[in-house]
């Protein structure tokens, strides 16, 4: 990815020679129903295949491709070849034993975030029998913050 002095993207290559900046995509895509418009109207690559890259280079053309900057503190890990799922495996599995947090726990991502409230959450714990998830969400819940 490449931004101009705004933050707004300006550039997007798949996979370069030379990377253009220290930016990367990382493969995580929401897109509004236009993008079917899009694909329909997209020429098979060399591959034989519609890209996603020309479905984000058509968004960009139109000055509608919005990116977000991953900050410091999150990971994207590689996990298109059987090593690199294990090291992501064992990267998720050290911060969830040594700092006793889950990693994307989608209900209490949505708890924090104030999409859903404590009573909702303990609902979808309770959902979960006697589970160490359960166990997490419940602390989660009770958890006090100063």
């Amino acid at each position: 990815m490449e931004f101009d002095a705004d933050g707004r993207a300006v550039g997007l290559e798949e996979k370069p020679a030379v990377a253009r900046s220290h930016y990367a995509v990382t493969g995580l895509y929401f897109y509004d129903p236009g993008c079917v418009q899009i694909a329909s109207r997209l020429q098979p690559s060399a591959r034989g295949e519609l890209e996603i890259t020309d479905v984000n280079r058509a968004y960009l053309k139109r000055g509608e491709l919005q990116v977000q900057v991953l900050g410091r503190g999150v990971a994207w890990l590689d996990t298109g070849t059987h090593a690199s799922l294990l090291a992501a495996a064992n990267f998720v599995e050290t911060i969830e034993t040594r700092q006793g947090l889950k990693v994307c726990c989608p209900e209490e991502i949505a708890f924090r975030q104030g999409f859903i409230d404590q009573q909702q959450l303990r609902g979808l714990a309770g959902a979960l029998g006697q589970s160490g998830y359960r166990e997490y969400l419940e602390r989660v819940m009770n958890e006090r913050l100063f």
